[in-house]
């Protein structure tokens, strides 16, 4: 039976996150979903506190957090209620992926934190078709809106395609369109979408704590001949980041609409 509002829901210890940045997160997607959309109001503190098994000042730095984002505002003796003017909590997925690439390239500052030429790792070199100790070009990039860094890239090029990647050009350019200026044209991609624990480093330039959860991206990009020609690692905080999707009917029952994987071992 799916759990409601009014359900028990006490928060666990996540390694890497505070009670009221968990809490945080599920009042954030509550308002997001319209739950208090009949009345705007959002429940008590003490109703609150109950719900999650917490303390009224974890409660109170929550709701805070959600009054700092633009979402509720607290209205003294009465409560806390989403604002009418509240950030919209759900867009439509209309773009291609390099059309998406673009728009990430638009709407955000990027800044460069690695361009070298080394052996990849040796999954990465298998999916790139590499020779064993063949080199390729490694780029490493944070991007931020408003100074607030929202996406880290780790790409991997092969060293033949990636003769004009380099730092200068990646602070001019995004990735992709060197690439394309170089002739090289896009084709099949396959994606993977899965979660890490934050290291201190991604911690460090998403501003996230230690062992907080990714949202981790994986895109293997093709060339209309089937031959791969980048594969790029994208991290993104859940807490200021979602990845959406739109399947056209014509290929909702093939791969294209998504596999389920599940890694567990078989006795």
């Amino acid at each position: 039976m799916p759990r409601t509002t009014d359900s028990p829901s006490p928060l666990g210890h996540m390694p890497g996150t505070s009670l009221h940045r968990q809490l945080f997160l599920v009042l954030r997607d509550e308002i997001t979903r319209g739950i208090y959309a009949e009345t705007g109001a959002l429940p008590k503190e003490e109703a609150l506190c109950e719900r999650f098994g917490v303390s009224r000042i974890t409660v109170r730095r929550a709701l805070s957090e959600l009054a700092a984002l633009g979402l509720v505002e607290r209205r003294h003796g009465l409560g806390t209620f989403v604002r009418a003017d509240a950030p919209a909590g759900r867009s439509s997925p209309s773009l291609s992926v390099i059309d998406s690439l673009r728009k990430t390239a638009l709407e955000t500052d990027v800044e460069v934190l690695e361009v070298a030429t080394a052996v990849p790792p040796a999954d990465i070199a298998q999916l790139l078709l590499l020779a064993p100790g063949e080199q390729a070009v490694h780029a490493l990039r944070l991007r931020s809106i408003k100074g607030t860094p929202v996406i880290l890239t780790d790409a991997w090029v092969p060293a033949a395609l990636g003769k004009r990647v380099s730092a200068a050009a990646l602070r001019k350019q995004a990735l992709y369109e060197i690439l394309m200026a170089q002739g090289v044209k896009f084709g099949r991609v396959v994606q993977e979408i899965t979660a890490q624990a934050a290291d201190p480093a991604y911690a460090g330039w998403l501003r996230t704590e230690v062992g907080a959860p990714l949202l981790k991206l994986v895109r293997l990009m093709h060339d209309p001949e089937s031959r791969p020609v980048q594969y790029i690692t994208v991290y993104m905080s859940p807490e200021r980041s979602r990845i959406l999707m739109d399947i056209s009917a014509d290929t909702v029952n093939t791969l294209s609409a998504g596999q389920l994987v599940h890694d567990v071992p078989r006795g």
